[in-house]
């Protein structure tokens, strides 16, 4: 089977939704996560602080150069991702369409490399 990476995307400057909403995706994404582990799919999965807590590290030519916020200058940022196992790109998509509707987000799906 192949690994996918299932990447949900926060955009920036998008109103925060109420906190009734945020628990109810929270509920969602906990009752996909245990499909996901009940199937036999799941590796990992983990949500991700704000783009603005990251720190870009670059090293190049014995030099380390480390700089506050995301190394990509965009309004989208991964908020949180799914590592699965899948036997093809549809089973994944299919994973990433149950993802997306918990989370309420945007989903893109990448297999690893062998």
């Amino acid at each position: 089977m192949t690994q996918y990476l299932l990447s949900v995307y926060m955009v920036e400057g998008e109103p925060v939704p109420s906190d009734d909403v945020i628990q109810q995706m929270y509920a969602d994404v906990d009752k996909f996560n245990e499909e996901v582990k009940a199937a036999g799919a799941w590796v990992f999965a983990g949500g991700l602080h704000p783009a603005d807590t990251a720190t870009t590290v670059k090293a190049t030519g014995g030099e380390v150069v480390t700089t506050d916020g995301p190394f990509a200058e965009s309004k989208e940022q991964i908020g949180g991702f799914w590592v699965i196992e899948a036997a093809d790109l549809d089973a994944a998509l299919a994973w990433a369409a149950k993802g997306s509707a918990a989370c309420q987000g945007a989903v893109e799906v990448r297999p690893f490399q062998d």
